[in-house]
């Protein structure tokens, strides 16, 4: 109890601007928790998906990898769909690339949306901090230049104090979402890639089974 009353007075003697960082905060945590699950949920499904489509493009039956990859709503689902779909239209290896290239062009942003938030949050909120520092240490200097000159020491000091916690729940804030964002550009940079390998192995599987078309 003595933790969460210490909690409340370091916020309340923060100021006004404590509650802008605060709405920062609370927006960055829930883009970076639905980024997370959205990513991870992806990675799931794409490597479900192409642990079953393996068997099926190493044999060459492509008829039932299409049929499986109508049916998935996945990332990997939606690219190897544009090249199953130009298989037999194609007359080269380029022409099925390019198709599942614009795919991946196509759900790459769904994959790197509001992650770059985080960075801008955490920027916002360390401004919000100094900018709430500096109002309180104006209204500290103003409040002094009134009282008692015997006092003015011991009221700026409390002032300035109390005006520091602004800057330092910024901090506290920006660092943990620029973390986070560090965390979720990995993780989506890893995905992509592994769209992109998977893609290289579908090609490679289309063209031991189609020679003629090369």
């Amino acid at each position: 109890m003595n933790f969460v009353s210490m909690i409340i007075r370091f916020f309340q003697g923060g100021g006004e601007m404590m509650y802008p960082i605060a709405v920062v905060l609370v927006i960055g945590v829930v883009i970076a928790i639905e980024r997370y699950i959205v990513l991870t949920h992806t990675a799931l499904k794409n490597r479900s998906l192409w642990n079953d489509l393996s068997p099926l493009l190493a044999r060459g039956d492509f008829q039932k990898a299409v049929q499986m990859t109508s049916k998935s709503d996945s990332a990997i689902g939606q690219i190897l769909s544009y090249g199953l779909a130009r298989i037999a239209t194609a007359r080269r290896r380029d022409d099925i690339e390019k198709a599942m290239e614009e795919s991946l062009m196509d759900i790459m942003p769904r994959l790197e949306k509001r992650t770059h938030y985080l960075a801008t949050f955490a920027n916002l909120a360390t401004l919000l901090g100094l900018l709430g520092t500096v109002i309180g240490l104006i209204n500290a200097f103003a409040a002094v230049a009134t009282v008692n000159p015997a006092d003015k020491a011991n009221l700026l000091s409390a002032s300035i104090s109390v005006a520091m916690n602004c800057t330092a729940f910024g901090l506290m804030t920006a660092v943990p979402l620029l973390v986070i964002h560090a965390v979720l550009q990995t993780k989506t940079t890893e995905l992509i890639d592994s769209l992109e390998m998977a893609s290289v192995k579908f090609l490679n599987a289309v063209t031991e089974r189609r020679p003629d078309k090369e």
